[in-house]
């Protein structure tokens, strides 16, 4: 699945290219709020708040902002409540999406990610009908520079790591979710600089996308859901060929 390990890496830098700093770090700081509501504010001894954190940092969140997130979330500071709402659909194709939001009016929220499936030419699903194809995995992303494939593979694999794949540019690491922490931080622990570390819903199949025109109606349902402010993660059970993905991306 190189054209899915290739796709992962190219949405991190278009993402920390295209989006405003100001969203991004209002989305990141939205998830660590919640994780410090659901499992209190200490990230040693929650992982999940230990993983936004994290994300939050590689990101260059401020510590003022990230500190304030997680009171808010322990109740320490008052501020909207927000909680977690799922969604499933189909892009064109037949390709399976899975939506995570954060939401404090759910009505509304639901209202308008289904509209944005109708307009793209996609269409919302029943719960369940779409999260069987895809697992929770941690997906580590490093600059192909950062390390040789020995180095690499003797310390993420050692860590627990489930596969590396090379995507010409960087390295994709696969984890289990519940070890994402403990490979990202032996990598630090090794001196291999990571550019981000964050779970993901990996599919279990894909859906090949072999011509540009496939690749675009796919992306735009992708890209209309991540411009949503409720939106945090967009996933889909495409595979899109490394030279027509060079293409749609520009």
């Amino acid at each position: 699945m190189s054209g899915h390990s290739k796709w992962h890496s190219i949405k991190h830098k278009k993402g920390a290219a295209d989006q405003a700093r100001a969203k991004l770090f209002a989305r990141l700081t939205r998830q660590i709020e919640v994780a410090a509501r659901e499992g209190g504010g200490d990230p040693e001894s929650n992982a999940t708040l230990r993983t936004m954190v994290q994300k939050a940092r590689d990101n260059s969140v401020p510590v003022d902002k990230i500190d304030r997130a997680i009171k808010r979330g322990t109740g320490e500071l008052e501020g909207k409540r927000y909680e977690p709402v799922t969604y499933e659909g189909y892009a064109p194709n037949g390709v399976a999406v899975y939506v995570e939001c954060l939401t404090d009016n759910r009505n509304r929220t639901t209202a308008e990610i289904k509209n944005i499936f109708n307009r793209n030419g996609g269409s919302i699903a029943e719960p369940g009908s779409v999260a069987w194809q895809f697992e929770r995995k941690g997906v580590v992303i490093l600059d192909h520079a950062a390390a040789g494939e020995d180095d690499l593979m003797l310390v993420a694999l050692d860590a627990g790591a489930e596969d590396i794949a090379d995507t010409g540019d960087t390295w994709v690491v696969t984890t289990a979710a519940t070890d994402l922490h403990t490979v990202r931080t032996a990598l630090d622990e090794a001196g291999i600089a990571v550019a981000s570390a964050d779970l993901t819903m990996a599919p279990t199949m894909t859906v090949p996308l072999g011509d540009e025109a496939s690749a675009k109606s796919v992306l735009r349902v992708v890209d209309a859901l991540e411009e949503h402010d409720d939106v945090q993660n967009v996933f889909g059970n495409f595979d899109i060929p490394d030279d027509v993905l060079a293409v749609v991306m520009g």
